[in-house]
């Protein structure tokens, strides 16, 4: 690959993994203090606007992330099996994993949400538990990211 493609590829890397940490955590702050509100209404509203940005934002830099990825660690001639690369990649899967759920609960708290809004109820405790776990799986995805971009970084032995 020539410099010009590889310049290329690590910018699209680069602002990939911007969009992914920072829509992620962007679209948490702004949901989390909805839902401290307790109100439904509001809740619904941020919930709608986190899911579109999960859809529109998060989903293809998840997706451009590893692929970019791994062109640049083959096209600079690391193996994917480096221990650095072997952490980063494991360590993407662990939030994928709590990405996924946390997506599926957003769904279900914007239902929740919603519908009290609609109907002028109380938050359920339904919406609590799953509130609860949205907020719980988020942290170890945060976390995951973090260790992750300090291995792009520092590309320890």
């Amino acid at each position: 690959m020539d410099a010009g493609a590889y310049l290329a590829l690590k910018t699209l890397h680069i602002v990939s993994s911007t969009v992914l940490f920072g829509t992620g955590l962007g679209t948490a702050f702004h949901f989390w203090m909805a839902h401290r509100t307790g109100r439904p209404e509001t809740i619904a509203a941020a919930a709608r606007t986190t899911v579109i940005a999960d859809f529109v934002f998060t989903t293809p830099a998840v997706l451009v992330q590893p692929a970019t990825g791994v062109a640049l660690a083959l096209s600079a001639g690391h193996p994917l099996t480096s221990g650095w690369i072997a952490w980063a990649l494991a360590l993407y899967a662990v939030a994928g994993l709590c990405w996924i759920p946390v997506v599926v609960i957003q769904l279900r708290l914007r239902r929740i949400a919603g519908d009290c809004a609609r109907e002028s109820r109380a938050l359920t405790p339904a919406y609590h538990r799953l509130a609860r776990a949205w907020f719980l799986l988020g942290w170890p995805a945060f976390l995951a990211l973090l260790a992750v971009f300090w291995l792009m970084v520092a590309k320890p032995a």
